[in-house]
Protein backbone atom coordinates (compact mmCIF):
# COMPACT_ATOMS: atom_id res chain seq x y z
CA UNK A 1 0.00 0.00 0.00
CA UNK A 2 1.07 2.80 -0.65
CA UNK A 3 2.72 5.57 2.40
CA UNK A 4 1.87 9.03 1.93
CA UNK A 5 3.35 12.05 3.97
CA UNK A 6 2.96 15.81 3.56
CA UNK A 7 5.55 17.18 1.46
CA UNK A 8 8.12 19.27 3.11
CA UNK A 9 8.95 22.85 2.06
CA UNK A 10 12.19 22.00 1.24
CA UNK A 11 11.61 19.14 -0.94
CA UNK A 12 8.89 21.54 -2.85
CA UNK A 13 11.43 24.55 -3.85
CA UNK A 14 13.28 23.01 -6.23
CA UNK A 15 9.89 22.07 -8.08
CA UNK A 16 8.50 24.79 -8.40
CA UNK A 17 9.59 28.24 -9.57
CA UNK A 18 7.44 31.29 -8.97
CA UNK A 19 6.82 34.09 -11.51
CA UNK A 20 8.10 37.63 -11.66
CA UNK A 21 5.30 39.86 -11.63
CA UNK A 22 4.82 42.10 -14.30
CA UNK A 23 2.98 45.18 -14.07
CA UNK A 24 2.78 46.53 -17.97
CA UNK A 25 -0.34 45.36 -18.92
CA UNK A 26 0.80 45.89 -22.99
CA UNK A 27 4.01 43.92 -22.73
CA UNK A 28 2.07 41.05 -20.84
CA UNK A 29 -0.87 41.02 -23.50
CA UNK A 30 2.21 40.75 -26.23
CA UNK A 31 4.13 38.24 -24.27
CA UNK A 32 0.95 36.00 -23.97
CA UNK A 33 0.20 35.86 -27.96
CA UNK A 34 1.78 33.01 -29.25
CA UNK A 35 0.42 33.04 -32.86
CA UNK A 36 -0.94 35.84 -35.40
CA UNK A 37 -4.32 35.18 -34.12
CA UNK A 38 -4.01 35.79 -30.59
CA UNK A 39 -3.13 38.79 -32.06
CA UNK A 40 -6.07 39.19 -33.93
CA UNK A 41 -7.97 38.69 -30.78
CA UNK A 42 -6.60 41.41 -28.64
CA UNK A 43 -6.51 43.75 -31.47
CA UNK A 44 -10.49 43.11 -31.62
CA UNK A 45 -11.19 43.86 -27.92
CA UNK A 46 -8.90 46.98 -27.72
CA UNK A 47 -9.93 48.41 -31.46
CA UNK A 48 -13.19 50.26 -32.12
CA UNK A 49 -15.56 48.15 -35.18
CA UNK A 50 -15.05 50.31 -37.64
CA UNK A 51 -11.51 50.52 -37.67
CA UNK A 52 -11.01 46.61 -37.04
CA UNK A 53 -13.86 45.57 -39.46
CA UNK A 54 -12.17 47.84 -42.04
CA UNK A 55 -9.01 45.83 -41.65
CA UNK A 56 -10.54 42.47 -40.93
CA UNK A 57 -13.05 42.86 -43.69
CA UNK A 58 -13.09 41.94 -47.47
CA UNK A 59 -15.56 42.46 -50.51
CA UNK A 60 -19.16 41.70 -51.26
CA UNK A 61 -18.86 37.46 -49.44
CA UNK A 62 -15.96 37.35 -48.55
CA UNK A 63 -15.10 34.19 -50.57
CA UNK A 64 -11.94 35.26 -52.00
CA UNK A 65 -10.14 35.80 -48.59
CA UNK A 66 -11.98 32.86 -46.59
CA UNK A 67 -10.92 30.64 -49.48
CA UNK A 68 -6.93 32.07 -49.79
CA UNK A 69 -6.62 31.25 -46.16
CA UNK A 70 -8.08 27.80 -46.67
CA UNK A 71 -5.65 27.26 -49.35
CA UNK A 72 -2.78 27.50 -47.03
CA UNK A 73 -4.41 25.03 -44.51
CA UNK A 74 -5.01 22.95 -46.87
CA UNK A 75 -0.94 22.23 -46.71
CA UNK A 76 0.63 19.08 -46.69
CA UNK A 77 4.87 19.30 -45.81
CA UNK A 78 6.95 16.49 -46.19
CA UNK A 79 10.00 16.88 -43.73
CA UNK A 80 13.50 15.20 -44.59
CA UNK A 81 15.34 13.74 -41.57
CA UNK A 82 18.50 13.79 -40.15
CA UNK A 83 19.71 16.72 -41.58
CA UNK A 84 22.12 19.04 -39.91
CA UNK A 85 19.93 22.33 -38.91
CA UNK A 86 22.02 23.82 -36.05
CA UNK A 87 22.98 27.11 -37.99
CA UNK A 88 20.03 28.75 -40.02
CA UNK A 89 19.71 31.28 -42.66
CA UNK A 90 16.22 32.82 -43.16
CA UNK A 91 17.51 35.57 -45.45
CA UNK A 92 18.27 35.92 -49.07
CA UNK A 93 18.28 38.45 -52.14
CA UNK A 94 14.80 40.11 -52.83
CA UNK A 95 15.30 42.74 -55.80
CA UNK A 96 18.74 43.45 -55.49
CA UNK A 97 19.33 43.65 -51.50
CA UNK A 98 18.83 41.13 -49.49
CA UNK A 99 15.98 40.31 -46.69
CA UNK A 100 16.74 38.79 -43.67
CA UNK A 101 13.48 36.65 -43.74
CA UNK A 102 11.14 35.87 -46.92
CA UNK A 103 8.30 38.27 -45.83
CA UNK A 104 7.87 41.84 -45.31
CA UNK A 105 5.08 44.50 -44.49
CA UNK A 106 2.40 45.15 -47.25
CA UNK A 107 1.22 48.31 -48.18
CA UNK A 108 -1.84 48.63 -46.39
CA UNK A 109 -4.38 52.20 -46.04
CA UNK A 110 -5.85 54.26 -43.04
CA UNK A 111 -2.97 52.83 -41.13
CA UNK A 112 -3.52 55.24 -38.41
CA UNK A 113 -6.74 54.48 -37.98
CA UNK A 114 -6.05 51.18 -36.88
CA UNK A 115 -3.16 52.80 -34.37
CA UNK A 116 -2.19 56.25 -34.19
CA UNK A 117 2.01 55.31 -33.92
CA UNK A 118 0.53 53.88 -37.76
CA UNK A 119 3.20 53.49 -40.57
CA UNK A 120 6.08 54.72 -38.32
CA UNK A 121 5.57 51.56 -36.13
CA UNK A 122 5.92 49.67 -39.60
CA UNK A 123 8.52 50.90 -40.69
CA UNK A 124 10.94 51.23 -37.39
CA UNK A 125 9.85 47.30 -36.77
CA UNK A 126 10.58 46.63 -40.26
CA UNK A 127 13.98 48.16 -40.10
CA UNK A 128 14.77 46.46 -36.82
CA UNK A 129 14.04 43.31 -38.46
CA UNK A 130 15.86 44.18 -41.92
CA UNK A 131 13.11 42.98 -44.08
CA UNK A 132 11.25 46.09 -46.38
CA UNK A 133 8.20 48.19 -45.70
CA UNK A 134 5.62 49.36 -48.09
CA UNK A 135 4.02 52.40 -47.85
CA UNK A 136 0.58 52.71 -49.40
CA UNK A 137 -0.72 55.81 -51.42
CA UNK A 138 -3.73 55.50 -49.05
CA UNK A 139 -1.08 55.48 -46.36
CA UNK A 140 -1.32 57.76 -43.26
CA UNK A 141 2.23 58.99 -42.53
CA UNK A 142 4.00 61.07 -45.62
CA UNK A 143 6.65 59.81 -46.88
CA UNK A 144 9.42 61.56 -45.92
CA UNK A 145 7.88 60.53 -42.32
CA UNK A 146 8.14 56.88 -43.16
CA UNK A 147 12.01 57.00 -44.12
CA UNK A 148 13.33 58.81 -41.02
CA UNK A 149 11.53 56.37 -39.16
CA UNK A 150 13.03 53.33 -40.98
CA UNK A 151 16.05 55.54 -40.10
CA UNK A 152 19.48 54.12 -42.15
CA UNK A 153 18.95 50.37 -41.94
CA UNK A 154 15.34 50.83 -43.67
CA UNK A 155 14.33 49.50 -46.49
CA UNK A 156 11.71 50.89 -47.98
CA UNK A 157 8.85 50.23 -50.75
CA UNK A 158 6.08 52.92 -52.61
CA UNK A 159 3.14 51.49 -53.46
CA UNK A 160 1.40 52.94 -56.31
CA UNK A 161 -2.38 53.73 -57.06
CA UNK A 162 -2.54 55.18 -60.52
CA UNK A 163 -4.95 58.56 -60.21
CA UNK A 164 -6.82 60.07 -62.96
CA UNK A 165 -4.64 62.90 -62.25
CA UNK A 166 -1.66 61.72 -64.11
CA UNK A 167 0.78 64.66 -62.91
CA UNK A 168 -0.65 64.49 -59.03
CA UNK A 169 0.36 60.18 -59.05
CA UNK A 170 4.02 61.23 -60.46
CA UNK A 171 4.94 63.38 -58.03
CA UNK A 172 4.37 61.07 -55.38
CA UNK A 173 6.68 58.61 -56.80
CA UNK A 174 9.15 61.78 -57.21
CA UNK A 175 8.75 62.15 -53.54
CA UNK A 176 9.46 58.72 -53.15
CA UNK A 177 12.40 58.59 -55.22
CA UNK A 178 14.25 61.54 -53.98
CA UNK A 179 13.23 59.79 -50.16
CA UNK A 180 15.63 57.01 -50.76
CA UNK A 181 12.38 54.40 -51.45
CA UNK A 182 14.03 51.53 -53.69
CA UNK A 183 11.06 49.75 -55.31
CA UNK A 184 7.59 50.64 -56.59
CA UNK A 185 4.76 48.43 -56.26
CA UNK A 186 2.21 49.25 -59.26
CA UNK A 187 -1.22 47.48 -58.14
CA UNK A 188 -3.22 47.23 -60.59
CA UNK A 189 -6.42 45.15 -59.47
CA UNK A 190 -8.20 48.59 -58.68
CA UNK A 191 -9.78 49.90 -61.83
CA UNK A 192 -12.77 50.42 -59.10
CA UNK A 193 -13.33 50.02 -55.55
CA UNK A 194 -14.45 47.01 -54.37
CA UNK A 195 -17.83 46.40 -52.30
CA UNK A 196 -16.50 46.41 -48.76
CA UNK A 197 -20.10 45.76 -47.29
CA UNK A 198 -18.61 45.84 -43.39
CA UNK A 199 -17.37 49.81 -44.21
CA UNK A 200 -21.21 50.38 -45.69
CA UNK A 201 -22.83 49.16 -42.71
CA UNK A 202 -20.02 50.82 -40.49
CA UNK A 203 -20.53 54.06 -41.63
CA UNK A 204 -16.51 54.35 -42.29
CA UNK A 205 -15.64 57.60 -43.06
CA UNK A 206 -12.85 59.57 -43.06
CA UNK A 207 -12.87 61.68 -40.65
CA UNK A 208 -14.80 59.48 -38.58
CA UNK A 209 -18.20 60.32 -38.34
CA UNK A 210 -19.86 60.37 -34.11
CA UNK A 211 -23.72 59.11 -34.36
CA UNK A 212 -24.84 57.12 -31.45
CA UNK A 213 -23.63 54.37 -32.10
CA UNK A 214 -20.50 55.47 -32.88
CA UNK A 215 -20.55 57.29 -29.24
CA UNK A 216 -21.09 53.85 -27.57
CA UNK A 217 -18.47 52.16 -29.27
CA UNK A 218 -15.88 55.08 -27.53
CA UNK A 219 -17.27 54.28 -24.56
CA UNK A 220 -16.02 51.15 -24.81
CA UNK A 221 -12.35 51.73 -26.81
CA UNK A 222 -11.82 54.71 -24.78
CA UNK A 223 -7.97 54.59 -24.86
CA UNK A 224 -8.15 54.14 -28.47
CA UNK A 225 -9.97 57.32 -29.10
CA UNK A 226 -7.75 59.60 -26.54
CA UNK A 227 -5.17 58.56 -28.15
CA UNK A 228 -6.67 59.57 -31.97
CA UNK A 229 -8.10 63.16 -30.26
CA UNK A 230 -5.33 63.86 -28.64
CA UNK A 231 -2.56 62.87 -31.59
CA UNK A 232 -1.97 64.95 -35.01
CA UNK A 233 -4.52 64.80 -36.63
CA UNK A 234 -5.30 61.92 -39.53
CA UNK A 235 -3.58 62.59 -43.11
CA UNK A 236 -2.29 61.21 -46.15
CA UNK A 237 0.93 60.55 -47.81
CA UNK A 238 -1.25 61.20 -50.84
CA UNK A 239 -3.61 64.22 -50.29
CA UNK A 240 -3.92 66.84 -47.54
CA UNK A 241 -6.93 65.96 -46.35
CA UNK A 242 -10.73 64.21 -47.27
CA UNK A 243 -14.28 64.59 -45.65
CA UNK A 244 -16.38 61.50 -46.70
CA UNK A 245 -16.59 58.03 -46.98
CA UNK A 246 -13.88 55.60 -47.66
CA UNK A 247 -15.59 54.33 -51.33
CA UNK A 248 -16.14 57.36 -52.13
CA UNK A 249 -12.38 58.60 -51.57
CA UNK A 250 -11.25 55.22 -53.66
CA UNK A 251 -13.46 55.90 -56.17
CA UNK A 252 -12.06 59.46 -57.04
CA UNK A 253 -8.46 58.03 -57.13
CA UNK A 254 -8.93 55.04 -59.17
CA UNK A 255 -8.46 55.02 -62.70
CA UNK A 256 -10.53 52.22 -64.79
CA UNK A 257 -8.41 53.53 -68.23
CA UNK A 258 -5.12 52.27 -67.03
CA UNK A 259 -3.36 50.35 -69.50
CA UNK A 260 -0.02 48.49 -70.31
CA UNK A 261 0.76 51.78 -71.83
CA UNK A 262 0.42 53.46 -68.56
CA UNK A 263 2.77 50.48 -67.00
CA UNK A 264 5.10 51.06 -69.59
CA UNK A 265 5.31 55.17 -69.23
CA UNK A 266 5.46 54.36 -65.37
CA UNK A 267 8.38 52.08 -65.51
CA UNK A 268 10.71 54.67 -68.16
CA UNK A 269 10.11 57.24 -65.26
CA UNK A 270 10.89 54.87 -62.19
CA UNK A 271 14.83 54.62 -61.53
CA UNK A 272 14.48 52.05 -59.45
CA UNK A 273 12.64 48.35 -59.34
CA UNK A 274 9.64 47.83 -60.70
CA UNK A 275 7.19 45.26 -58.69
CA UNK A 276 3.61 45.22 -60.34
CA UNK A 277 0.54 43.75 -57.56
CA UNK A 278 -2.58 42.18 -58.33
CA UNK A 279 -1.07 39.61 -61.07
CA UNK A 280 -4.03 36.91 -60.85
CA UNK A 281 -3.70 35.40 -64.44
CA UNK A 282 -0.81 33.12 -65.58
CA UNK A 283 -1.40 34.85 -69.08
CA UNK A 284 -0.65 38.37 -67.48
CA UNK A 285 2.45 36.93 -65.60
CA UNK A 286 4.12 36.05 -68.71
CA UNK A 287 3.32 39.57 -70.86
CA UNK A 288 4.73 41.43 -67.97
CA UNK A 289 7.83 39.35 -67.84
CA UNK A 290 7.75 40.00 -71.25
CA UNK A 291 7.31 44.11 -70.64
CA UNK A 292 10.66 43.81 -68.32
CA UNK A 293 9.25 44.08 -65.06
CA UNK A 294 11.35 43.24 -61.62
CA UNK A 295 8.83 41.28 -60.15
CA UNK A 296 5.55 40.87 -60.09
CA UNK A 297 3.29 39.67 -56.61
CA UNK A 298 0.40 37.59 -57.27
CA UNK A 299 -2.10 38.49 -54.85
CA UNK A 300 -6.46 39.55 -54.62
CA UNK A 301 -5.66 42.24 -53.02
CA UNK A 302 -6.58 40.23 -49.79
CA UNK A 303 -10.26 39.32 -51.10
CA UNK A 304 -11.11 43.25 -50.72
CA UNK A 305 -11.34 43.69 -54.92
CA UNK A 306 -13.01 41.05 -56.84
CA UNK A 307 -15.00 38.27 -54.53
CA UNK A 308 -14.28 35.22 -56.23
CA UNK A 309 -11.02 35.79 -57.08
CA UNK A 310 -8.04 33.84 -57.92
CA UNK A 311 -6.21 32.10 -54.70
CA UNK A 312 -2.81 33.63 -55.10
CA UNK A 313 -0.87 30.33 -53.73
CA UNK A 314 -2.45 27.93 -55.94
CA UNK A 315 -1.45 30.19 -58.95
CA UNK A 316 2.35 30.55 -57.64
CA UNK A 317 3.30 26.83 -58.82
CA UNK A 318 2.92 27.45 -62.76
CA UNK A 319 3.47 31.38 -62.71
CA UNK A 320 6.76 30.71 -61.42
CA UNK A 321 7.04 27.27 -63.98
CA UNK A 322 6.06 29.95 -66.45
CA UNK A 323 8.34 33.05 -65.55
CA UNK A 324 10.36 32.76 -62.47
CA UNK A 325 13.25 31.80 -64.14
CA UNK A 326 13.48 35.71 -65.40
CA UNK A 327 11.63 37.69 -62.77
CA UNK A 328 10.91 37.47 -59.07
CA UNK A 329 7.73 35.88 -58.21
CA UNK A 330 5.68 37.39 -54.69
CA UNK A 331 3.05 35.94 -52.90
CA UNK A 332 -0.19 37.81 -50.60
CA UNK A 333 -3.29 37.21 -49.79
CA UNK A 334 -4.05 34.95 -46.47
CA UNK A 335 -0.27 34.84 -44.99
CA UNK A 336 -1.27 33.90 -41.01
CA UNK A 337 1.75 31.95 -40.02
CA UNK A 338 5.19 31.25 -40.51
CA UNK A 339 4.30 27.83 -42.03
CA UNK A 340 2.29 29.63 -44.66
CA UNK A 341 5.59 31.58 -45.73
CA UNK A 342 7.87 28.92 -45.74
CA UNK A 343 5.01 26.14 -48.57
CA UNK A 344 5.17 29.81 -50.55
CA UNK A 345 9.05 29.93 -50.76
CA UNK A 346 9.03 26.00 -51.57
CA UNK A 347 6.63 26.29 -54.11
CA UNK A 348 9.09 29.20 -55.86
CA UNK A 349 8.22 32.20 -54.23
CA UNK A 350 11.14 34.63 -53.80
CA UNK A 351 9.03 36.75 -51.62
CA UNK A 352 5.69 37.23 -49.39
CA UNK A 353 3.72 40.27 -47.55
CA UNK A 354 1.82 39.97 -44.49
CA UNK A 355 -0.67 43.09 -44.63
CA UNK A 356 -3.81 41.93 -41.80
CA UNK A 357 -1.49 39.97 -39.80
CA UNK A 358 0.67 43.46 -39.38
CA UNK A 359 -2.23 45.15 -38.39
CA UNK A 360 -3.13 42.78 -35.83
CA UNK A 361 -0.19 43.79 -33.94
CA UNK A 362 -0.41 47.25 -34.89
CA UNK A 363 -3.99 47.16 -33.17
CA UNK A 364 -2.60 45.26 -30.27
CA UNK A 365 -0.02 47.15 -28.76
CA UNK A 366 1.26 49.53 -31.33
CA UNK A 367 4.96 49.45 -32.37
CA UNK A 368 5.95 46.77 -30.05
CA UNK A 369 3.05 44.88 -31.53
CA UNK A 370 4.48 45.31 -34.96
CA UNK A 371 7.78 44.08 -33.38
CA UNK A 372 5.45 40.79 -31.46
CA UNK A 373 4.19 40.03 -35.07
CA UNK A 374 7.44 40.07 -36.87
CA UNK A 375 8.79 38.06 -34.00
CA UNK A 376 6.10 35.25 -34.06
CA UNK A 377 6.31 34.79 -37.77
CA UNK A 378 9.85 34.80 -37.66
CA UNK A 379 10.08 31.69 -35.06
CA UNK A 380 7.18 29.64 -36.89
CA UNK A 381 9.56 30.36 -40.17
CA UNK A 382 12.39 29.03 -38.48
CA UNK A 383 10.82 26.29 -36.25
CA UNK A 384 9.22 24.93 -39.50
CA UNK A 385 12.70 25.52 -41.81
CA UNK A 386 14.44 22.99 -39.14
CA UNK A 387 11.49 20.81 -38.88
CA UNK A 388 11.27 20.03 -42.60
CA UNK A 389 15.07 19.37 -42.63
CA UNK A 390 16.33 22.60 -44.62
CA UNK A 391 19.42 25.52 -43.08
CA UNK A 392 18.17 27.85 -45.97
CA UNK A 393 15.74 29.43 -47.78
CA UNK A 394 17.21 28.06 -50.62
CA UNK A 395 17.13 23.99 -49.55
CA UNK A 396 13.44 24.59 -49.77
CA UNK A 397 12.12 23.24 -53.12
CA UNK A 398 8.61 22.29 -54.40
CA UNK A 399 8.91 18.90 -53.15
CA UNK A 400 8.42 19.75 -50.04
CA UNK A 401 4.77 20.33 -50.04
CA UNK A 402 1.75 19.13 -51.46
CA UNK A 403 -1.57 21.51 -51.70
CA UNK A 404 -4.55 19.65 -50.91
CA UNK A 405 -7.56 20.77 -53.32
CA UNK A 406 -10.55 21.26 -52.23
CA UNK A 407 -11.77 23.76 -54.94
CA UNK A 408 -11.23 22.10 -58.45
CA UNK A 409 -12.90 22.90 -61.64
CA UNK A 410 -15.26 20.99 -62.98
Amino acid sequence: MTQRQLPRPKDLLPLVKFKKPDFNAKRRRLRAALTIEDLRRIAKKRTPRAAFDYTEGAAEAELSLARARQAFKDIEFHPAILRDVSKLDTGWDVLGRRSELPFGIAPTGFTRMMHTEGERAGAGAAAAAGIPFALSTMGTTPIEDVAEAGGPNGRNWFQLYMWKDRDRSMALVDRAAAAGFDTLLVTVDVPVAGARLRDKRNGFAIPPELTVKTVFDMAKHPNWWFDMLTTEPLAFASLSRWSGTVAELLNTMFDPTVDYEDLAWIKEQWPGKLVVKGVQTVADAKRLADMGVDGITLSNHGGRQLDRAPIPFHLLPEVVREVGRDTEVHVDTGIMSGADIVASIALGARFTMIGRAYLYGLMAGGRDGVDRTIAILKEEVERTMKLLGVASLEELEPGHVTQLQRLIPR
